[in-house]
């Protein structure tokens, strides 16, 4: 007999992970499945675990032990994993009597019904791929920024010219892991056919500051696509200035040989 989600637990904890670029969905039967989009299995002994196919899971109700059983299962399945994934924990209280959403030290839904699993897993999924990618970006402007002094006050080499690409090449990645698989700014699907849990999941991207932390990630990648192509520029600018050096140069050396076989030797 197959147990009730969560049976008897007034709470539960959560563990949100971004384990890699994508997890490969296709074909998996871990777990008795509970809902198809996002995938919800059960997991676990009275667990339920949300996988979401940019690579973030969002695990429920799971001993230690079984988290790293049902992690070193799905670890085929997550192409181009991180070496050191992040994470984000929280904890799921359920009560009927209490506004749903966040409550002090807890996140507060009426009861622990799938879709409600799936609203919740929706926010922690993002917040956690959003926190990775803050990092990633801010490591990426801490390169770029002293690259770019350097460039404006010495000029540029091939190489200097390869790391900034390098830099926005990186930033669009950025872009596109977050606009392209994530879609941060979208409300999840789930709400198509429970448009009554869309009041959760506003108190729930509030708290996580989901859209304010989209912005300013934009923000920062736009940023350092400014900078970065700023810096291009000047290094472009500054090949084509020694370019018409070079042409004057032979312009006037062809000149003064000119010269020199007018008024040195006339008759040669």
């Amino acid at each position: 007999m197959v147990q009730p989600l969560f049976e008897g637990r007034p709470a539960v904890a959560v563990r949100a992970l971004f384990l890699g670029r994508r997890i490969d969905l296709k074909g998996y039967d871990g777990g008795r499945r509970l809902a198809p989009s996002p995938l919800a299995v059960s997991a676990g002994r009275q667990g339920a675990a949300v996988l979401l196919r940019y690579g973030a899971v969002v695990l429920f109700g799971m001993e230690p032990e079984e988290e790293a059983a049902f992690l070193a299962e799905l670890g085929p399945r997550v192409k181009g994993p991180f070496a050191a994934p992040e994470t984000e924990d929280a904890r799921l209280r359920f009560d009927r009597h209490q506004p749903e959403g966040p409550s002090g030290d807890a996140l507060v839904v009426e009861a622990p019904h799938v879709e409600r699993i799936q609203v919740v897993a929706d926010v922690l999924g993002k917040s956690v791929v959003l926190a990775h990618y803050e990092t990633q970006t801010e490591r990426v402007f801490d390169r770029v920024e002293p690259l770019v002094t350097e460039l404006a006050a010495h000029g540029g080499t091939s190489r200097r010219t390869r790391e900034l690409l390098a830099q926005i090449g990186g930033a669009l990645a950025v872009q596109h892991q977050t606009v392209g698989r994530v879609a941060v700014g979208e409300k999840p699907e789930v709400l198509w056919e429970r448009p009554d849990l869309e009041r959760l999941y506003l108190r729930l991207e509030e708290e996580y500051e989901i859209g304010e932390r989209d912005a300013a990630l934009e923000r920062r990648l736009a940023l350092i696509q400014r900078t970065a192509g700023t810096a291009l520029e000047l290094i472009h600018n500054r090949r084509s200035l020694r370019v018409e050096w070079y042409i004057v140069v032979l312009i006037a050396a062809e000149i003064l040989l000119t010269l020199y076989e007018i008024f040195v030797h006339p008759h040669a």
